[in-house]
């Protein structure tokens, strides 16, 4: 069935606009189809379409005498009628519409062909879960789908230009910004993952009712003509169907651009200091020393320090602009973001570059006005240098000396904790990893600590790292030891869980936890609260931001090895102990034991 708009207009705005309303209204309901109609006439106009209708809408039907405004249809399928044809035969006007709008009739009433995107900050469990979710939604629902997934390893599953040409309906479930300039005339969907890892059914339904036409502008709007203002104002509504703040999401962006440079950076100074201790012995650990220069070693640590890490603010702040700003954005957040580095304030300094660009760049691309034939100066020339210009000057003699000094403030304090401070601070870091899983507060905790690793301040990210591999080691302990507390399959998804719980990848943990939250989640935060304060406690220090267990074997890697390796062990059994106790045993129904049975009559 159609959601259908309508238009009745007749040359005095009185009778024929009615009644044509009027038989529309009654030829859908008898067909089934969704119908809102608009009367306009010397009496004013009557029944306004709204945005929201018109954007929901399969088909609209102008049924009118006089020429009618229809710029706010731009995108949508039209059908042109009288107000005669509207009373005479309004069911024959209603087939004709439906005829017109073949397409769009066909996402509704038959098998759709869905394709869509998936993405998530670190582009690893998230993406792949949500994926799944809406291929076997869609197949739950006896559609086909294809769908991307977009991630820090780069592109899987990648949709073709025929994927899209013959798409009834495309569905972008992500955290962070994507680029949905190829699907410009398609009924496109915008959630997060979450969504679409709880009931990918669901999220296609919901697409089939929501989706709007991307690409398609009201015209007359502030600045309509701007293809950045456009993409902008597609973000904040996605982000508003997702339920995330924009605010995070943008954040988002930038940390998952980032990641890639922190890891390749730290995992090549760890093999720096592995090969500095190969040849140099317990000296290794100097290898940046200029006396080691032209040694394999030292050269790996400037690759990874004077490179990657040299790169990780301004791409930071960089995709930071461009999630707000689109691409005008990114380079004066990227400058900005080397101008934080130039002036000491580090990854607090590329987090304002980067929102102070991108908001600064959009101001730009709604305020200044060109005629049509220069608008493409805007996005090469003009916001590039104004925007540079006002974030550099803003940065060098405004925003860059106050926090570099807090940066240095936190810096200090953070390396001059005691052991009782310490140990509060890796508790609250751990059970911030443990509390949502790879959401925002996981999320907060894991860019704050590798933040810090610009200002060579290693403990917080192992405190993270190792809180983070707790959960999902400890379910799958759980598994093994409290057999009776899981159902068969939970058994069986334990085994996943441990691999990735070794590889650093909270996420193994949210099946379990979404079956069981208010048993499962507190387990998971008191064991890696504890992880986080003996790691922190200890003073054990780690120079590559992720890798899980296989980092744990480069040597100088992680300062003081085997209390890191207790604290991992040490929350993995507290949280394993609560799961035990707190989840009640299963019968072979997979229902509690303690839950009221109706009893069997015997024979």
């Amino acid at each position: 069935m159609a959601q259908i708009v309508a238009v009745t207009a007749c040359p005095t705005g009185i009778a024929h606009t009615f009644m044509a309303a009027e038989s529309l209204r009654r030829a859908a309901t008898q067909a089934g189809h969704t119908l809102h109609v608009e009367t306009q006439g010397s009496v004013g106009t009557q029944d306004t379409l709204t945005a929201a209708q018109i954007a929901q809408a399969d088909l609209v039907i102008l049924a009118t005498d006089v020429a009618v405004d229809e710029s706010r249809f731009a995108g949508k399928t039209i059908v042109h009628a009288g107000t005669q044809d509207a009373m005479r035969d309004p069911g024959a006007l209603l087939a004709r519409a439906g005829s017109a709008g073949a397409p769009a009739a066909a996402a509704q009433a038959g098998p759709l062909h869905v394709v869509g995107i998936t993405a998530c900050p670190t582009g690893i469990a998230h993406t792949f879960m949500a994926a799944e979710g809406l291929e076997g939604g869609a197949r739950k629902l006896g559609y086909t789908a294809k769908i991307e997934t977009q991630g820090s390893v780069g592109a899987g599953n990648t949709l073709t230009p025929d994927d899209i040409a013959r798409a009834d309906l495309v569905v972008i479930a992500a955290d962070t910004n994507v680029d949905l300039s190829r699907f410009t005339g398609k009924r496109v969907y915008v959630t997060g993952t979450k969504p679409a890892i709880k009931d990918g059914a669901a999220v296609i339904t919901a697409a089939q009712a929501q989706a709007t036409v991307h690409g398609a502008s009201a015209a007359g709007g502030a600045d309509a003509s701007s293809p950045d203002y456009v993409a902008q104002a597609a973000a904040a509504k996605a982000a508003k169907n997702a339920g995330t703040p924009a605010f995070y999401k943008h954040l988002m962006t930038g940390v998952s651009h980032m990641l890639p440079f922190v890891v390749a950076g730290g995992l090549l100074i760890a093999l720096a200091f592995a090969i500095g201790s190969f040849q140099f012995g317990d000296q290794g650990i100097f290898i940046y020393e200029d006396k080691y220069a032209g040694t394999l070693g030292n050269t790996l640590f400037k690759i990874g320090a004077n490179g990657a890490f040299g790169l990780f603010v301004p791409v930071l702040a960089g995709y930071i602009a461009f999630s707000i700003a689109d691409r005008p954005g990114l380079a004066p957040g990227m400058i900005g973001g080397f101008l934080a580095g130039l002036t000491g304030s580090g990854f607090l300094g590329g987090i304002i570059a980067g929102f102070l660009a991108g908001y600064l760049v959009l101001w730009l691309t709604r305020s200044i006005k060109l005629p049509r034939t220069l608008e493409g100066l805007k996005p090469t020339l003009i916001l590039p240098l104004l925007g540079t210009l006002g974030v550099g000057l803003l940065m060098m003699f405004v925003i860059g000396k106050p926090v570099a000094a807090a940066l240095t403030g936190l810096t200090a304090w953070l390396q001059g904790l005691g052991n009782t401070s310490a140990a509060l601070l890796g508790a609250l870091l751990g059970g911030m990893m443990a509390f949502d899983m790879g959401g925002p507060i996981n999320k907060a905790a894991y860019t704050f600590s590798t933040g810090l690793l610009g200002a060579k301040v290693y403990g917080p990210i192992a405190a993270t790292m190792a809180a983070g591999m707790t959960p999902p080691l400890a379910l799958f302990l759980a598994t093994l030891v409290f057999k009776n507390r899981f159902t068969k399959d939970e058994v069986e998804a334990g085994k996943a869980a441990g691999v990735l719980g070794i590889s650093f990848i909270t996420e193994g943990a949210i099946p379990f936890a979404a079956r069981d939250p208010l048993r499962v989640i507190p387990s998971l935060i008191a064991g890696s609260a504890v992880a986080g304060a003996i790691s922190m406690a200890a003073g054990c220090l780690l120079r590559a931001p992720h890798g899980g267990i296989f980092v744990l074997f480069i040597p100088n890697a992680v300062t003081n090895l085997p209390m890191y390796v207790a604290a991992i062990v040490a929350g993995t059994v507290v949280s394993t102990l609560l799961l035990g106790v707190l989840k009640q045993p299963l019968g072979e129904d997979g229902l509690p034991l303690s839950a009221a049975r109706t009893p069997v009559a015997a024979d």
